[in-house]
């Protein structure tokens, strides 16, 4: 009867015409796309390269006008794709999932510093090997019947990982970097110690499960302060079909310098350095709640101990709704401490360097240790018509036990200031305010990777009330208000063709007097800093071995605006900054 059945099922595909086989049994897939450079000119005659697990290449072609090529007839399996072209940093993106009949389109960007590969989205198309026809037919058939048991449903994810399981560990990458200088450069973030010797490795295992394995030592010279931190974080990439979960193990600790102990228990007072400490959990995913609408969201557990225990739970998450060529709407919510995920985005191996050095923003109250918590709730537009890039986003803001540097002379009691640890400075605990702001900018792309920008709006700033000097910290946290200030910045970036030099460079203007801006933004990809502002990013020349050598310098906030001053009945005078003036700078090893 089986036998029967097979030869029928046989006769009846040799009898359907050609056209109809071939519509129906979709058996293998394609990948497509565009290569264009960072100004968004397509790169004709680039090579494209499409390898499988084994990394060895298995049909290449060469981007045709306007840089669009198509590769065609790929077995179902995860691909890796590689770009080159004469003149630009080679793209290669892994885990580029081919499926029956479906095609992937990839938008690739070459530049002479960083490329890139995104896969922008995946063509609608038949799934399976049998359409809805050929499964009814087979249903109603019942010598066929008995075989089309349904069996328990498993996740299409899984299967994927299992086939994917025997690639083993992939390649090591990793980057060690030896940093200095003064001030923190994202004090809105935490404070960041100013000397450190930094490293990062990460590895693939078993296909999508990359491990990292972070640390961060450095003595500060001009403080006096020993720091270290280490982190082991655990990432599933996602390609489409898996689950992504993140999960990070974090442990930091630094000493407070012995200069300004006094200001801790008296003048004179013969104490030990207290040590701070912090240990944190951190537990992330993203998931498409429809399509073109993704949720990332996660929660950190974080106990920082310091003179006494505190315990911050910090939950986070980022709703992304996109709209096709009608723009990208984004809403995003943190409470406790900064989500230092959204705001910097889809983080490297240089920018968790960067994240690890962050440390709580500690401060003091009446002798107590305090540290700084936020709630912030924003809701962005961003659309991208050609080469201009449109957003604005709207926000609201509530600080708690909010901490700022304090430079100049003591006007306070022992118990008020603490000695920052990234600084020669002091943190000084402002009290509890609440702001709202908004902004819009816009971006317009240049030549040869060069862009300029454009941003204004209105934020919440503190001021000091008029009428008289300040006796004590009350007097101080009484006067200091926030109030809505207007502002503007403009930004250009670029690089320079024959070096390779990535300048960045921005100007802030607010109104003299204030200090701010304190929001750090959830849906923006435009951070814009108060005053001045220069980086500067330098690949350097290696002689032999696998990867490169980049310095990088960076320069914040060089006119000293946003310090307020605060007086003391006697005429001395301390400085309220938000952000200090600052300049460090490193060299960083990239493998």
């Amino acid at each position: 009867m089986y036998r029967t059945a097979a030869l029928a099922l046989i006769a009846l595909l040799g009898a359907l015409p050609g056209e109809m086989r071939g519509a129906e049994l979709k058996v293998f897939g394609a990948i497509s796309g565009q290569v264009r450079n960072a100004a968004g000119v397509g790169q004709m005659g680039a090579l494209v390269q499409v390898l499988n697990r084994s990394e060895r290449v298995v049909q290449r072609t060469l981007a045709g006008p306007d840089g669009w090529f198509r590769v065609e007839g790929l077995p179902p399996d995860s691909y890796s794709v590689r770009v080159t072209l004469a003149s630009f940093v080679p793209a290669l993106r892994n885990h580029v999932v081919v499926r029956p009949g479906v095609e992937s389109f990839l938008q690739i960007q070459l530049s002479q510093l960083f490329s890139s590969i995104e896969l922008v989205y995946v063509a609608p198309g038949q799934t399976g090997l049998l359409s809805e026809d050929w499964k009814w037919v087979l249903r109603s058939s019942t010598a066929t019947r008995p075989v089309l048991r349904l069996l328990p449903q498993q996740p299409s994810w899984q299967t994927a990982s299992a086939a994917r399981s025997a690639s083993g560990v992939g390649p090591l990458r990793g980057v060690v970097k030896l940093s200095g200088g003064d001030g923190a450069s994202a004090p809105t973030l935490g404070s960041e110690p100013e000397l450190g010797t930094a490293f990062a490795l990460a590895t693939s295992l078993f296909g999508n499960n990359e491990f990292r394995v972070s640390g961060n030592v450095g003595y500060a010279s001009t403080s006096g302060a020993p720091t270290a931190g280490f982190r082991t974080s655990y990432t599933r990439n996602g390609d489409g079909l898996a689950p992504t979960p993140e999960v990070e193990l974090t442990v930091r600790q630094a000493a407070v310098r012995q200069a300004g102990l006094g200001f801790l228990h008296g003048k004179g007072a013969a104490v030990e350095a207290p040590v701070l400490r912090t240990m944190s959990v951190r537990v992330g995913d993203r998931m498409e709640l429809a399509p073109g609408v993704q949720l990332t969201y996660g929660a950190m557990l974080e106990s920082v101990v310091f003179l006494d225990r505190l315990n911050l739970l910090s939950p986070y998450a980022r709703l992304t709704w996109d709209l096709g060529e009608m723009g990208v709407i984004e809403s995003g919510f943190t409470s406790g401490a900064p989500a230092y995920e959204l705001i910097t985005g889809e983080g490297s191996l240089q920018d968790g360097l960067t994240g690890l050095a962050m440390f709580p923003r500690v401060s003091l109250r009446g002798g107590q240790a305090r540290v700084q918590k936020s709630q912030s709730l924003e809701l962005g537009y961003r659309k991208v018509a050609g080469t201009r890039t449109y957003s604005a986003s709207v926000y609201q803001d509530a600080l708690r036990d909010a901490a700022l540097t304090a430079s100049g002379h003591s006007i306070f009691a022992p118990g008020e200031l603490l000695p920052d640890l990234a600084s020669s400075s002091f943190v000084f605990n402002i009290g509890d305010y609440r702001g709202f702001g908004y902004m819009a900018s816009v971006t317009q792309e240049l030549w040869n990777a060069w862009s300029a920008g454009f941003a204004a709006g209105a934020s919440s700033m503190l001021i000091q009330d008029a009428g008289g000097a300040a006796a004590s910290a009350m007097d101080v946290r009484s006067g200091v208000r926030p109030v809505r200030r207007p502002w503007a910045s403009l930004r250009l970036t670029g690089v320079v063709p024959q070096s390779g030099t990535r300048i960045t460079t921005s100007y802030l203007w607010t109104p003299a007097g204030s200090a701010g801006l304190g929001h750090a933004f959830l849906t923006q990809q435009w951070q814009p800093q108060l005053g001045l502002n220069v980086t500067l990013r330098q690949p350097l020349p290696l002689a032999a071995g696998p990867g490169r050598l980049e310095m990088t310098a960076e320069l914040r906030n060089l006119l000293a605006q946003g310090y307020l001053p605060v007086s003391s009945p006697d005429g001395r005078r301390l400085w309220l900054i938000q952000l200090p003036r600052a300049v460090r700078g490193g060299i960083s090893f990239i493998f």
